[in-house]
């Protein structure tokens, strides 16, 4: 029997009583056992709409003109990234995918920009492809952030520490959203192909608001299942930085995206990867060891940790696994 992705409400945590607090947290960590749960929240309908109008937009255009937003040695993590470049650790074959990455400028001055310059980078939008774009992109990163730290104050009350645990190592300009564009695929009939190989997350916690069509797939209990939320709610999945900070209590949530037999469309979704600062020491938390879960991982910084997988899933420019 698959473990189930449960459906619970954000908002029913931040405004209801002491019992329906309880349960929403109780409905989170059991949902999160498949690295999946799916929940309410307050983003406007009307600018999701304005967001991916734009995207589509943008995605629409010549292979040409969309390399002009391309952002040269920043590793996938800003600008354009075309077709067949990233790639699942799994695997030696290029996902059939194009993406724009943005995230949180910050100031030249900044500390954590003076020791992690291959980190920090200035954003690059295709403003003159799209106008308007860079204002809205920022505007939905900021608020997606926000229900990001919301929802991880409802986890780390699961983990035994602090509602506010995680309050004072995520901001800090690491997090890093992502528009994914997955073109039509022509598929003969009874067969299917994978738009994105199977993976975890980096990341402490991945959003996801909306997907344009079908497609990704949650693995529960060594196979596949539908990613199927409520109208209008936000995807959440787990990433290796939380496993690690959990000490396994909440695994890395293991998904594909998969385009099958009579989708003749193609499907665009952003994601939204909600990072520590990377001079964050990723050790696990003492209210997830015990006699039964002795400690499991060594500590390692976020920087460390995640410049690992990035070369893993082949961002690195200047040293791709896979050409």
């Amino acid at each position: 029997m698959d473990t189930e992705v449960l459906d619970v409400d954000m908002l029913a945590f931040e405004n209801g009583g002491k019992e329906a607090r309880n349960a929403v947290v109780e409905g989170v960590m059991r949902s999160l056992k498949t690295g999946f749960v799916y929940t309410s929240h307050d983003m406007s309908q009307h600018f999701l709409d304005e967001v991916y109008g734009m995207l589509g937009e943008f995605f629409s255009k010549s292979a040409g003109a969309k390399a002009d937003a391309v952002a040269d040695g920043t590793n996938g993590q800003r600008g354009y990234t075309g077709l067949l470049v990233e790639t699942a650790a799994i695997s030696d074959v290029p996902d059939w995918k194009e993406m724009l990455n943005w995230g949180k400028d910050i100031p030249d001055g900044h500390p954590l920009k003076q020791r992690y310059p291959h980190r920090f980078f200035d954003n690059v939008f295709p403003e003159s492809l799209v106008p308007g774009i860079s204002n809205v992109l920022e505007n939905f990163h900021d608020q997606v952030l926000d229900l990001q730290l919301r929802f991880l104050r409802i986890i780390a009350t699961g983990l035994n520490v602090d509602q506010g645990f995680f309050d004072s190592f995520v901001p800090g300009g690491a997090t890093l959203t992502r528009a994914i564009n997955y073109p039509a695929m022509n598929l003969a009939p009874n067969k299917s192909h994978l738009w994105a190989e199977e993976h975890g997350d980096i990341n402490l916690i991945t959003a996801l608001p909306r997907a344009t069509s079908r497609g990704l797939q949650i693995k529960s209990n060594d196979h596949w299942i539908e990613a199927s939320p409520p109208e209008n709610h936000l995807i959440i999945n787990t990433g290796i930085m939380l496993e690690h900070l959990s000490n396994g209590l909440i695994p890395t949530g293991i998904h594909r995206v998969i385009a099958d037999e009579g989708q003749t469309d193609g499907r665009m979704s952003i994601v939204q990867f909600c990072h520590p600062t990377p001079w964050t020491i990723l050790s696990p938390l003492p209210s997830c060891i015990d006699e039964t879960r002795p400690q499991l991982y060594a500590p390692v910084t976020a920087a460390d940790r995640l410049d690992q997988v990035l070369w893993e899933i082949n961002l690195v420019e200047h040293n791709r696994r896979v050409n």
